[in-house]
C-alpha cells in the first residue's frame, strides 16, 4: 500500500485546537490521512514526495446548494424571494432535462473545485443527472433529491412514489466510500403540508438519512402556515409533527426567536448560513453567533448560484463573521478561526460527513493548496494574523490545487476531470433554451 507524502510551507489543520503547523507533512493513505504533522516529526516514507509549499488545509464545505443553477443565474434579480422563485426560477426549471442538469451540475461542480470547495450538500431534482456529474468531476456529494409541491405534493397523487423513489435511489447510490451519500430534501414546510414533511422526516430516519429542508428563510413566509396553527412558530410547528426529529439540517433558519433556538439546540437540528444569499434575497440576518452558543452546528453555504451568484465559499467566510458583527455590534461576536471552521469540519458535521473537514489521521484526505505569494497574506508576524488573513482576504483565486479522498482534481487551478470550456458553452446554451421556452 503505497503513502504518498505532501509538504507544505505550513498546515491549517481545523482540528479541536485549530493547530497550525510551519515545514508541515501530510502522508496520505488509501485516501485517508495517516500522518499530519512538522516534517521532523513525520515516520519513513517510501512512497513519493510532492513540496507544495505554500499553505495546506482541508477542503471547503458547501452545506446546502442548488448547484444546477448555474443554468438559470442571474435571473430575476431584485425579486423577493417569493416572486423570484413563483415567477422565475420555477418556470426555467419546469424546462429542464436531466441532460440540463448534468451540465449545469458539472459547471457548478468545476466551479466549486476550483474555490477549493471538496464537499457539496445539495437539493435538486433529477439527481441521478447530479450524482453522474459530481462523480465525473470528482468533488465529494450530499445528494438530498428535492421534493416540491408542483411535482411532489398529495394533490398531484405521487407522494408516495416520490418517497419510495428517493428510498430506492439511497439503496443504489450511498456509498460514502464513492464520494456519495444520499438523504431526503422536502422543499419547506411553506410549500408542503406539515404531515407531508412528517411522512418524508420518518421515511428519513427509517434509513438514518439527513433531512435537508429551508426552515424560516424570509420574514413572512410562515405567516399563513402560523396562522392556521394558532400562531405557533414554524419551527415548533415542525418538531410537533416529528421533522425534527432524526438528522435535520435546517437551511438559512433566519428568522429564529430564543425559543426556536432552544428547540433546534434539544433536536440537535444543524443549520446551513447562507449569509450572501440573503443578503441577495433581503431576506435578513441569522442569529449564528446565538445558535453557536447553544452547541448547534453551523456550516457556511453559498445556496444556488442564482442567488448568489457564485458558488466561491470564501465570500461566506468573510460576510458570516462581518454579518454576525454588525448585528450584534460586537467585533468578538465571530473570529476568524470560527468562519473557517463553520467552512470545514463544522459544516462537514452539519451535513452528515464525520470522517471530513479537519486535517487529522484516520480522516479522508480533502484537501486544498494556498499560494501564500500573494499582497493579501503580507505581513504575518504571527498564526492568528495567518488566519485572519484567510478569513478575511482568502478567495478562490488563491486555490491552486485540490484533492478528494486523496486523489488530486484541480491542479495549478485547472479542473482535472472536467472540461470546462465545454461545459460552459453547454450551460450557455441551454439557459438560453430554457429562458426562450419559460418565457421569463
Amino acid at each position: 500500500m503505497t503513502t504518498n507524502r505532501y509538504l507544505a510551507d505550513i498546515a491549517v489543520t481545523c482540528d479541536q485546537d485549530f493547530s497550525v503547523i510551519s515545514n508541515a507533512a501530510i502522508d496520505v493513505t488509501q485516501g485517508r490521512i495517516s500522518f499530519i504533522g512538522p516534517q521532523s516529526e513525520a515516520p519513513p516514507c517510501d512512497g513519493p514526495v510532492h513540496h507544495l509549499g505554500g499553505l495546506i488545509m482541508p477542503g471547503l464545505v458547501n452545506s446546502h446548494a442548488h448547484t444546477p443553477m448555474t443554468l438559470v443565474r442571474g435571473a430575476g434579480d431584485g425579486l423577493p424571494l417569493l416572486d423570484w422563485l413563483t415567477q422565475v426560477m420555477w418556470p426555467r426549471e419546469g424546462e429542464m432535462t436531466p441532460e440540463d442538469v448534468l451540465w449545469g451540475m458539472r459547471l457548478g461542480a468545476s466551479e466549486m473545485l476550483r474555490a477549493g470547495v471538496t464537499s457539496t450538500c445539495e437539493m435538486y431534482l433529477f439527481e441521478e443527472s447530479v450524482v453522474e456529474a459530481s462523480t465525473d468531476a470528482g468533488i465529494r456529494l450530499v445528494m438530498t433529491p428535492g421534493i416540491i409541491s408542483a411535482l411532489h405534493a398529495d394533490d398531484f397523487g405521487s407522494t408516495e412514489s416520490r418517497i419510495a423513489a428517493i428510498v430506492a435511489f439511497h439503496q443504489h447510490y450511498h456509498d460514502p466510500e464513492q464520494r456519495v451519500t444520499v438523504g431526503f430534501g422536502p422543499h419547506s414546510a411553506y410549500d408542503l403540508p406539515l404531515e407531508l414533511c412528517g411522512e418524508i422526516a420518518a421515511a428519513a430516519r427509517d434509513l438514518d438519512a439527513l433531512l435537508h429542508i429551508h426552515v424560516c428563510e424570509t420574514q413572512d413566509e410562515g405567516i399563513e402556515l402560523e396562522s392556521a396553527h394558532e400562531g405557533r412558530s414554524t419551527v415548533q410547528l415542525l418538531a410537533e409533527h416529528g421533522v425534527l426529529d432524526g438528522r435535520v439540517l435546517a437551511a438559512h433558519s433566519v428568522w429564529l426567536d430564543d425559543a426556536d433556538i432552544e428547540t433546534y439546540a434539544q433536536h440537535e437540528v444543524s443549520v446551513a448560513h447562507c449569509p450572501v444569499s440573503n443578503m441577495k434575497l433581503a431576506s435578513g440576518v441569522a442569529r449564528v453567533p446565538a445558535m453557536r452558543s447553544r452547541g448547534i452546528e453551523v456550516g457556511l453555504a453559498t445556496d444556488g448560484p442564482a442567488s448568489n451568484d457564485d458558488l466561491d465559499l470564501w465570500q461566506e467566510i468573510k460576510f458570516a463573521p462581518l454579518l454576525a458583527r454588525v448585528s450584534t455590534l460586537d467585533a468578538s461576536a465571530m473570529r476568524p478561526q470560527d468562519a473557517l471552521r463553520m467552512a470545514t469540519v463544522e459544516g462537514s458535521r452539519a451535513i452528515g460527513n464525520f470522517d471530513v473537514g479537519s486535517l487529522e489521521r484516520g480522516q479522508r484526505a480533502d484537501f486544498i493548496r494556498i499560494n501564500l505569494d500573494d499582497p493579501t497574506f503580507v505581513p504575518v508576524t504571527c498564526s492568528d494574523e495567518l488566519i485572519a488573513h484567510l478569513a478575511w482576504s482568502g478567495s478562490g483565486r488563491h486555490v491552486t490545487d485540490v484533492w478528494v479522498g486523496g486523489e488530486q482534481v484541480v491542479a495549478d487551478r485547472q479542473c482535472l476531470k472536467v472540461d470546462v470550456k465545454q461545459a460552459m458553452a453547454e450551460v450557455q446554451s441551454r439557459g438560453v433554451r430554457l429562458a426562450e421556452k419559460s418565457g421569463t
